[in-house]
């Protein structure tokens, strides 16, 4: 979505990790009958694209489309139509085969740590999991891989033997986080990754993410009902009403000129709690 030296036709960037091309998901309501069905349209005609070391923040409320569109980015929902692809090759089917290289390409952090994590697993085994199942290396390799993970999400040494409730819900997220950088993916995207946490800690979850897209020159979709949030930590916003991408641009220009009515309606309506970066 940032300004590409070269634009070909479809005007997303030719550099793009994950890109969305006119993409729909239509859902059959439950009030379809077989004469009459009732179509609703979840995603309509949404164009992405994510790249490497920058941040897309995708928001709108409720029921805009925008965690419909965060399933189809990593792969785990088919768009009825459009084209989606991952490091430029189009996707037309998700066996299991392409889903898991498509774990290597990019990866999730979910809303709510505490039902993404397996409350019977310690932290070693969760992440090590993802390593045994793409069989990454050896065990020592593996097990050198977890140690560097915990301490690139800022947790203590101990907290590998600890089980998910034995943590605070900051630390919960920290595990999920680096759980989703284990196979070093190139895009990483969290849908609504603060809204389960305390205030106390949103900030630090978002710095968090923020320091690891530089560190690690990751690709990042960040997904939030809240436009001050995505704020904080985008390049690039794309907002979201009933299934399209109603305005998007970089974040300064966003903020400072919205050409929508609906962006400016989610502008006025939400305080700033952060302050810009």
């Amino acid at each position: 979505m940032t300004t590409s030296t070269t634009r070909p036709a479809h005007g997303l960037p030719e550099d793009a990790v994950v890109e969305l091309r006119d993409v729909h998901v239509t859902y059959r309501a439950r009030s379809s009958t077989l004469f009459r069905p009732h179509l609703v349209h979840a995603v309509d005609g949404v164009s992405l694209a994510v790249r490497r070391g920058q941040t897309l923040g995708i928001v709108g409320e409720s029921g805009s489309g925008k965690s419909t569109t965060a399933k189809v980015l990593v792969g785990l929902e088919r768009p009825t139509s459009g084209e989606v692809r991952f490091a430029g090759e189009p996707v037309r089917r998700f066996s299991r085969p392409v889903r898991r290289r498509l774990g290597r390409i990019v990866s999730v952090v979910f809303q709510d740590p505490a039902t993404a994590l397996n409350a019977r697993m310690v932290v070693r085994d969760a992440l090590t999991d993802p390593l045994e199942v793409h069989g990454v290396g050896t065990r020592a390799q593996r097990e050198a891989r977890v140690r560097d993970l915990v301490g690139l999400v800022g947790l203590p040494a101990s907290a590998l033997d600890a089980l998910p409730s034995q943590l605070s819900g900051g630390q919960r997220q920290r595990v999920a986080i680096a759980r989703a950088l284990a196979l070093e993916p190139q895009v990483v995207v969290a849908d609504e990754p603060t809204s389960a946490l305390d205030v106390s800690v949103r900030a630090q979850i978002l710095n968090l993410l923020t320091d690891l897209k530089d560190q690690l020159g990751l690709g990042m979709v960040f997904i939030s009902h809240d436009i001050q949030t995505v704020r904080y930590v985008s390049d690039t916003i794309a907002v979201m009403s009933r299934g399209k991408v109603v305005e998007t641009g970089p974040t300064d220009r966003v903020f400072a000129d919205a050409q929508d009515p609906y962006t400016r309606t989610l502008l006025a309506a939400a305080p700033s709690l952060l302050a810009p970066r």
